[in-house]
């Protein structure tokens, strides 16, 4: 029986991995929904594209294997620009299935009509258009493949009246799944162990590319003595069962991370592509492996560069390291770590009399949390409070917006890792102003039966944003937010849902809510004043915060201030 180019499509992607496909329905992709609901893809319907975009890449990132969404002509497809830019830079196989208008109308300003191409080729590894019926199989292949393959989003176009068409061309073209080992040639593996061997204060700063090199990482820290600094992409994979571990550096790490980069002569980058340059060490050796060699020197200047994979290039790498036996550096950069850790904890703890920390609700939640729980956290407050306080277990797993830094990603990461992992706890740690932007996809997690838990900081202000005025010296400006009661509007739509504004009821609350089988949502007065503090304070920084006190008293914010000093050195 003859088939049409929309299940030609279908039926590749499907061959290739595809199990959930998120969308909303429009006209010129009808053919293409026709043939996903005769498929055994799962149709999963959000409320905006957006959110299916994020919903996707979180799927995607997850499972390593290919999602796919789809969207109606113009603004259909448009609307997941956001969430797809997200999944590229995060490096999640996706396929957006961009229906469009009829090919005699293209070029002529028909109505909808939008040049996909030139829109998504900044955030794609593949970009192109099904033109003829023939192309359709190959096409497609072509599309998943590069996804899978250079890992980020393809994008196929599909004008209405070809996904009707009835496909012709070669059935043969399918999917593959090459996994090349990659690594550094013997005498650059022989310059690296001769570095290392003569280096005296060695730290180690592990990124993405360390996702399956754990034992090796450690292995390796053990023999040089050297602490493990890590990147915020990284906590899942470095953090748990480490006792080398310094934590993270940047502006969410500690001061200990800082600490071990800032103090070493020798550093040693594994999967690393950390953007922030001055976090990096001015006066030390700096050796960089990466699979991805337009990655060497990109972010500061080093001495060796070589391309590999993490665990590979160790695993040929350890028998030419000598055995350290001077603690020295790494006793000390452990010692930064047990400070580091009690000034953490005193503020993740519950204060009759105040408003609920933010830390102290995140630590909440993680005690009570299952140990494989999938948490997803929204970029702001609520990504630093994660990072820092849900400790990695090894089975657990944290999705954050670190590269895109986007608002409003964590509840549709959260329906895409349910959707991916129907049998896991799956936690969005949203903020107010994030939530607020998607609203309408809390409805998603009803009508596909979806049960993610929601909690909310909700401090009634854009808070990250708040704070980086007030580091400039300046009074905040347009971060106030007006919210609702956010526990009656979940429940208005379907969710289980609880308001909690003293601290002595949230860890009931939390218990409750975690324990409820359905979509569950907590919705949790925060103290607005809780800084994010970075690991090191720099004296302008300083000086911006002092002006802004001055600037707000002038301006008869007193009580701003004391709070936010309270805060500070509470």
């Amino acid at each position: 029986m003859p088939q049409s180019v929309a299940e030609v499509i279908v039926e590749t992607l499907q061959l290739a991995g595809v199990q959930r496909c998120y969308g909303v329905p429009g006209d010129t992709l009808n053919y293409i929904t026709d043939a996903i609901r005769r498929s055994d893809i799962r149709w999963i319907h959000v409320r905006h594209e957006e959110a299916g975009g994020l919903a996707a890449g979180a799927d995607a990132l997850l499972t390593g294997e290919l999602s796919a969404c789809a969207g109606s002509c113009g603004p259909g497809s448009l609307h997941f620009i956001n969430g797809l830019y997200e999944s590229h830079r995060n490096r999640a196989p996706v396929v957006l299935i961009a229906s469009q208008i009829v090919r005699d109308e293209l070029g002529f300003e028909f109505p909808q009509e939008v040049d996909f191409k030139s829109v998504y080729a900044g955030c794609s590894v593949f970009c192109d258009e099904i033109r003829t019926p023939s192309q359709a199989r190959r096409k497609t292949a072509m599309a998943a493949q590069a996804a899978l393959s250079r890992r980020g989003v393809a994008v196929l176009i599909v004008p209405a009246d070809v996904s009707q068409a009835e496909a012709v061309g070669e059935p043969g073209f399918s999917v593959h799944r090459p996994q090349p080992q990659t690594c550094p040639s013997p005498a650059e593996i022989e310059k690296i162990a001769a570095a290392l061997n003569a280096g005296q204060r060695i730290a180690i700063y592990g990124g993405s590319g360390c996702e399956k090199a754990h034992e090796q990482v450690v292995a390796l820290a053990s023999r040089l003595d050297a602490p493990i600094a890590h990147t915020s992409r990284a906590k899942d994979y470095l953090e748990h069962d480490n006792p080398f571990n310094v934590g993270m550096t940047g502006v969410f790490g500690s001061e200990a991370g800082y600490h071990a980069l800032m103090a070493c002569d020798t550093l040693l980058l594994l999967g690393c592509d950390f953007a922030w340059r001055q976090f990096y060490p001015s006066n030390a050796q700096i050796i960089q492996i990466d699979i991805d060699g337009t990655h060497l020197g990109r972010r500061h200047p080093i001495d060796l560069g070589v391309v590999g994979g993490v665990a590979e290039t160790i695993t040929m790498l350890l028998p030419r390291i000598q055995q350290r036996t001077d603690r020295t550096f790494l006793d000390a950069c452990m010692d930064h770590r047990h400070a580091a850790l009690r000034a953490q904890e005193k503020h993740a703890i519950m204060q009759e009399g105040r408003k609920i920390h933010p830390q102290y609700l995140t630590e909440t939640i993680a005690r009570h949390a299952a140990q494989d729980a999938i948490y997803a956290a929204d970029g702001g407050s609520p990504m630093v409070w994660c990072l820092r306080h849900v400790p990695s277990t090894g089975a657990n797993r944290t999705l954050v917006s670190l590269t895109h830094g986007t608002m409003a990603n964590a509840m549709p990461q959260a329906l895409g890792a349910k959707a991916a992992f129907p049998d896991r706890q799956v936690i969005s740690m949203s903020g107010d102003g994030g939530i607020a932007m998607l609203l309408g996809d809390l409805l998603t997690a009803v009508q596909e039966n979806l049960p993610i838990k929601v909690c909310i900081f909700d401090n009634g202000t854009l808070g990250f944003v708040e704070l980086e005025q007030k580091v400039e010296g300046l009074l905040e400006a347009f971060t106030e937010l007006v919210n609702p009661d956010f526990a009656k509007v979940a429940q208005a739509m379907g969710f289980w849902a609880r308001r909690v504004e003293r601290a002595a009821e949230l860890e009931a609350a939390v218990q409750q809510w975690l324990a409820e089988p359905g979509p569950a949502l907590l919705d949790v007065v925060t103290d607005r004043f809780e800084l994010v503090m970075p690991p090191k304070v720099k004296p302008q920084q300083v000086f911006g915060t002092a002006l802004y006190s001055a600037k707000a008293v002038l301006a008869g914010k007193g009580s701003d201030v004391f709070e936010l000093v309270r805060g500070a050195i509470s």
